[in-house]
């Protein structure tokens, strides 16, 4: 294992909780644009709402060289070949700028053909329009964010990328603050408000994010850097990362067929479902948590040939993602009832949703199975078969079943989340069986690359 990594004793611990705390407050503060704009008006909220997800689908783009970067860089690091992780940084950096531009240009030039392809309602094009074309046209910014954060993490620095996360909010909602309402004199700018505080927060934290780069890592990148990429890097990245995103939109687009299912249902059981996933994305936390840190470690572990040690590492890490996944899920669902209240006082909706949270006690242990062992997968080089795994099930299984039980038998909301249910706990078991294979041993990136 590396010489650094040792010296500086990461454990899953110390990589874990920053990352639990980044991620939350990507949760709470990811829609401040919406929920101050909800006191500026109701049209508003939908225009930036429908612009989002636009947005949403360029941040999975983007997301797939991140993935990459940090499976390969934690490989070359656990190999000691710090001068390959230090290739794939610069590598990762110049391919999400140039991916990202070209991405960007084209959200300011579609942008009106795209709105009005969501069929969005005339009287909304203007200020989603306006909010897309600002936010979208700066997304680059985001990209080199997300992928300078991937590199920092996989060097064991995740409270630098916490306290960037928690500094970028605070910037975001004073911004919101006085652009949206117009304070301290300013004009009230609504929806333009939002977009500007959200990007000059953004602009900010990245010229931060280069800085910590600079001082933790000592990389100068050059011109001549990014522009002369070694491309056995590159063929890496994409390996892993085309496959992955694969796997994220498949995702969302199941999602979005689910959705449409719940629509046929009614607009109470899509406020329900939507009421509910706010209170599953906290309970989820601690998941994600535990697989980007066992990730980090795993690829540490791979990378310096420990294999029994990694092996061990995923499933101690698995334990620990269940049992806190099953306490979570009994706590809230305890107190299920005052916590959706805090979004309605609809008593089908309180109580319905009360009941899909009980069945969320089921549904979080198959989904920490997937986010940890997933991982675990992926930062030991198995990417292709996790992803064709979870194409098959979220096709075969969870939109089907969605709408079988769901529509057909008229279970509703429960019958899709049975579906969900059995959509996470079949990928988990085969996911637990492939571990448990020992296939992914022959898998590693870094040995490839070294020897190309």
């Amino acid at each position: 294992m590396s010489s650094e990594f040792k010296n500086r004793n990461l454990t899953l611990f110390a990589l874990t909780w920053p990352i639990f705390i980044e991620q939350m407050l990507h949760m709470l503060m990811g829609n401040a644009d919406t929920l101050m704009l909800s006191q500026y008006s109701d049209n508003s909220v939908a225009a930036v709402g429908v612009s989002n997800q636009i947005l949403f689908l360029l941040i999975v783009m983007f997301g797939f060289i991140a993935t990459g970067t940090t499976i390969l860089i934690t490989q070359y690091l656990g190999a000691n070949n710090v001068k390959d992780a230090k290739e794939v940084s610069i590598v990762s950096i110049s391919a999400n700028l140039i991916i990202s531009l070209i991405l960007s240009v084209a959200i300011v030039i579609a942008s009106d053909e795209i709105l009005r392809l969501m069929n969005l309602p005339e009287e909304l094009i203007p200020e989603a329009k306006s909010y897309l074309q600002i936010v979208g046209g700066f997304s680059f910014v985001q990209a080199l964010i997300m992928t300078v954060s991937a590199i920092l993490k996989s060097y064991g620095y995740t409270k630098d990328t916490m306290f960037l996360t928690i500094g970028m909010n605070l910037l975001n909602v004073i911004g919101n603050f006085v652009l949206i309402f117009g304070a301290f004199g300013i004009p009230a700018l609504g929806v333009q408000g939002a977009a500007i505080s959200t990007v000059v927060s953004r602009i900010i934290a990245l010229f931060i994010i280069f800085y910590m780069l600079k001082k933790r890592l000592y990389f100068t990148i050059k011109l001549k850097d990014l522009i002369h990429i070694p491309m056995h890097h590159l063929k890496n990245l994409l390996g892993i990362g085309v496959p992955t995103a694969g796997e994220q939109l498949s995702y969302n687009t199941s999602q979005m067929a689910i959705t449409f299912f719940i629509t046929m249902i009614g607009t109470e059981a899509l406020t329900t479902r939507v009421y509910t996933q706010n209170l599953m994305m906290f309970m989820m936390l601690f998941s994600i948590a535990i697989s980007q840190g066992t990730q980090i470690l795993i690829g540490y572990l791979i990378g310096a040939k420990e294999y029994e040690s990694a092996y061990k590492r995923c499933l101690k890490s698995l334990y620990s993602g269940i049992t806190i996944s099953i306490l979570m899920a009994v706590i809230f669902s305890i107190f299920s009832k005052p916590l959706l209240g805090i979004f309605t006082s609809n008593e089908r909706i309180l109580e319905v949703g009360g009941l899909l949270v009980l069945l969320t006690i089921i549904l979080e242990p198959g989904r920490s199975f997937n986010m940890v062992i997933i991982g675990s997968l992926r930062a030991a080089g198995d990417i292709k078969f996790p992803t064709y795994v979870g194409i098959l099930s979220m096709w075969g299984i969870a939109v089907p079943v969605a709408y079988i039980l769901g529509i057909h038998f008229d279970l509703g909301l429960v019958g899709v989340w049975i579906a969900f249910i059995a959509d996470e706990w079949f990928r988990g078991i085969i996911m637990l069986y492939r571990w448990k294979s020992r296939a992914w041993m022959t898998k590693r990136f870094a040995q490839k690359a070294v020897t190309t």
